[in-house]
């Protein structure tokens, strides 16, 4: 189990398992999986670090078949400037390594953003905390578990 799929037990909320055989190779982790799985991409999201203003770190979670918009993320939180998280920052602060971070049981929690394209879909897919392993759930659920909101942040 990974502390993703630990926080869904625990807090009893309904998701399904889903695990594909991961290609090392595969130049896009989001879209592997949307490959993979044969589902539609605009259903599958992926889990962004993003470092803002005073070098703390917001999670932004977007379709995979979406750029982020650094202007729009920043904006939704009150921030003048945004930017990715190098690789290293991702992993000390998620606890995760990259393409397996989940936006749930993260080492440190922090400030949540989930693109407002989720709130149309019944379901979506995020990482379970591995690569190879994802997690199928409403979207309200993810909200109410990251205590997040919906936003414009992609393009």
């Amino acid at each position: 189990m990974t502390p993703a799929i630990n926080v869904l037990k625990k807090e009893k909320v309904d998701y399904k398992l889903h695990e594909y055989i991961h290609n090392p190779q595969a130049q896009s982790y989001g879209l592997e999986v949307a490959n993979k799985m044969g589902v539609e991409e605009s259903r599958v999201f992926k889990t962004l670090v993003v470092k803002v203003d005073n070098n703390s770190h917001i999670v932004a979670v977007i379709p995979v078949s979406s750029m982020l918009s650094m202007k729009l993320v920043a904006k939704s939180i009150g921030a003048k400037k945004a930017s990715m998280a190098d690789s290293l920052e991702v992993e000390r602060s998620t606890g995760y390594i990259l393409g397996g971070v989940s936006p749930l049981g993260q080492k440190r929690r922090v400030k949540t953003v989930i693109d407002s394209s989720a709130e149309n879909l019944s379901t979506i897919y995020i990482s379970a905390g591995r690569r190879g392993l994802e997690i199928e759930l409403n979207p309200n659920d993810l909200k109410n578990l990251t205590d997040a909101k919906f936003v414009d942040i992609s393009q």
